[in-house]
């Protein structure tokens, strides 16, 4: 055996042997064991006196800090983590102090009974860093920044006693309240710091003022109103937005461009036609959108050209003036729909719904014809505009049983060489009580600006009238001429009977349908 293996079974008793034995890797360690009982080991302070040992020999260098509160400062030594700790811990806590002591402020007020989050707050009243001679505003309850309210007169209606009184009339307390009562206005009506300023008003200023404000209110409200519920110039409201929306989803219309014209009673929009539902009927590639204003205002006057219609006399009704403005746009698509079939040149209808009308364009390219009162003619055109006039008033009256009753230039068309007749809503039968005032007063119109435009073969506005109703009425001047006119609408029954037995109903009209929520 060799040396290593002689030196390994060598009894641990054995004497001193040479140096490189005992770091023999193979040898037995020679380990001190101590021996303790198990109540020893079970013992709560043995595990606490273990437990300090191995952390002061893990960390060797941690300062032993005593209990108690930290304050900071420039030469406290912050390398360790501890100290670190605590001191943001500390200022947490502050903040935390500040936030409560602005709460508690927030709740009280100016109320006599207040709360205090005394108990709630991490540090104590004299750990703060602020002197006692310095003013923190957050801990106290008058803010030097706001103004006093004016301080309330007792029931007994005065203050003070001997010379001192003060009753509740004194100008100066008078002065103070109206100024405060002028917090109560609407948040639309500025007022101002008027307490900041120590604003006196007198009964009369503050007085009309809070009248001013009343109707200022009102007023918003009313423009409020009249912004939702009705059509302003160039715009539409939400109800009629919701039915130009409905006629893109639904394919009718392509897309909607702009506004083309504006009136006293309708806005028209341009639009590209789409695809019908149905194969009978045609959509046009190009569309106008007349949409009648809802305002009232402006159907105020406008009853007479529709309630003595006995197409809509039975549904009339003055009470309930918003029906006026959907019959209104009825009776332009009935009254188109007539001329359409006497073959006059006007507008295509192609579908009504409440207020809204759409029909074809008269025009090419977004721009509209030119009215005739714009259009610069040659003799030979507008000889030829006037015979084409003279025609379609006769046809009007005629075959369509109709009066235009506001024909001019203004709603006279021109394009592709001829007139074309628009705006027929107001237009009326004959029968209607004052059907033939208006015929004499179409008649003037066209004959003045015929005549102004160089006509010479213009009749004046009583041979137009003679020519266009086919009545005999011989009068040397005007006023004479007016007169028998309304002896005639009063008397002659058997002429208004004759013409009201031509048309009495839609039926055959070939009215468009009407579709209607």
């Amino acid at each position: 055996m060799d040396s290593v293996g002689v030196a390994a079974a060598a009894p641990p008793d054995a004497g001193p042997g040479p140096a490189w034995q005992s770091k023999c890797p193979w040898g037995t360690p020679n380990t001190t064991s101590i021996s303790c009982s198990l109540a020893d080991v079970m013992s709560e302070q043995l595990a606490k006196e273990l437990q300090l040992e191995e952390e002061n020999a893990a960390f060797p260098e941690v300062v032993a800090v005593a209990e108690g509160p930290f304050i900071t400062g420039e030469n406290i030594d912050t390398s360790s983590d501890l100290m670190l700790a605590q001191m943001l811990q500390m200022e947490f806590d502050r903040e935390y102090d500040a936030q409560l002591r602005r709460e508690e402020k927030k709740i009280n007020g100016d109320s006599k009974v207040s709360i205090s989050f005394e108990n709630y707050r991490k540090v104590h009243p004299y750990d703060s860093d602020s002197s006692e001679d310095e003013v923190d505003w957050q801990d106290t309850r008058h803010d030097p920044y706001r103004a006093d309210k004016p301080t309330t007169t007792p029931r007994r209606g005065f203050i003070g006693k001997g010379k001192d009184i003060t009753t509740k009339h004194d100008e100066v307390v008078c002065g103070r309240k109206n100024t405060a009562r002028m917090e109560n206005f609407a948040p639309e009506f500025q007022v101002g710091d008027g307490i900041g300023m120590d604003l006196k008003l007198s009964n009369q200023v503050f007085n009309a003022l809070k009248q001013h404000a009343y109707s200022e209110e009102r007023r918003s409200a009313r423009l409020h109103e009249k912004k939702e519920h009705s059509t302003a110039e160039k715009a539409v409201d939400p109800k009629t937005r919701l039915l130009l929306y409905k006629m893109v989803n639904a394919g009718m219309l392509e897309t909607i461009t702009g506004c083309i014209s504006t009136g006293k009673e309708s806005v028209v929009f341009h639009a590209y036609g789409g695809k019908s539902a149905t194969e009978d009927k045609v959509i046009p590639p190009e569309c106008a959108i007349k949409v009648f204003k809802t305002t009232l205002n402006e159907f105020k006057n406008r009853d007479k050209y529709i309630k003595d219609d006995y197409r809509f006399k039975d549904r009339f009704s003055k009470l309930n003036p918003r029906k006026i403005i959907r019959m209104w746009a009825e009776k332009e698509m009935h009254n188109l729909a007539r001329m359409q079939n006497a073959g006059i040149p006007c507008p295509q209808v192609v579908i009504l719904k409440k207020h809204v009308l759409v029909m074809s364009f008269i025009g090419k390219d977004q721009i509209p014809a030119p009215k005739l009162k714009d259009v610069t003619l040659s003799s030979e055109d507008m000889k030829k505009a006037y015979y084409q006039t003279l025609n379609m008033m006769q046809q009007l009256y005629k075959e369509c049983n109709l009066v235009h009753a506001d024909l001019s230039e203004y709603n006279m068309l021109w394009h592709d060489g001829k007139v074309w007749l628009i705006d027929v809503s107001q237009s009326v039968e004959p029968t209607h009580p004052h059907g033939l005032e208006f015929l004499f007063r179409d008649c003037r119109n066209v004959a003045q600006f015929f005549q102004k435009g160089g006509v010479a073969e213009a009749l004046n506005e009583r041979e137009l009238f003679n020519a266009v109703s086919g009545l005999n009425i011989t009068a040397e001047n005007e006023v004479d001429f007016q007169a028998e006119i309304e002896a005639l609408e009063k008397m002659n029954e058997d002429h208004v009977q004759n013409h009201g037995k031509k048309l009495s109903t839609f039926s055959s009209d070939g009215d468009p349908p009407i579709y209607d929520e």
